[in-house]
């Protein structure tokens, strides 16, 4: 799977995103770092994404679920756009 466009609200922030081990997991990198790890699961016939910080592992996922790897993505960084009140 492609690596996500990185969004708007993340390169205004000089934010970007690389790619993980697997094509299930992308990283939010923030100042340098990775701050933030995307993971896709499928789940009951849909996806979802667990978004977890990198330094505490403290989770700041939702609940959604979404047709297809890709979409389970944005909706995780919609959900790390929300937690971050960006």
């Amino acid at each position: 799977m492609a690596l996500p466009a990185i969004p708007d609200w993340l390169s205004k922030r000089e934010g970007s995103l690389s790619a993980g081990v697997g094509d299930h997991t992308v990283f939010v990198i923030l100042g340098g770092q990775p701050q933030y790890r995307l993971d896709v699961r499928p789940a009951s016939g849909q996806f979802i994404c667990n978004v977890t910080q990198s330094n505490n592992g403290h989770r700041l996922d939702g609940d959604g679920k979404y047709p297809n790897a890709a979409a389970a993505f944005g909706g995780g960084l919609d959900a790390l756009r929300g937690k971050l009140g960006w």
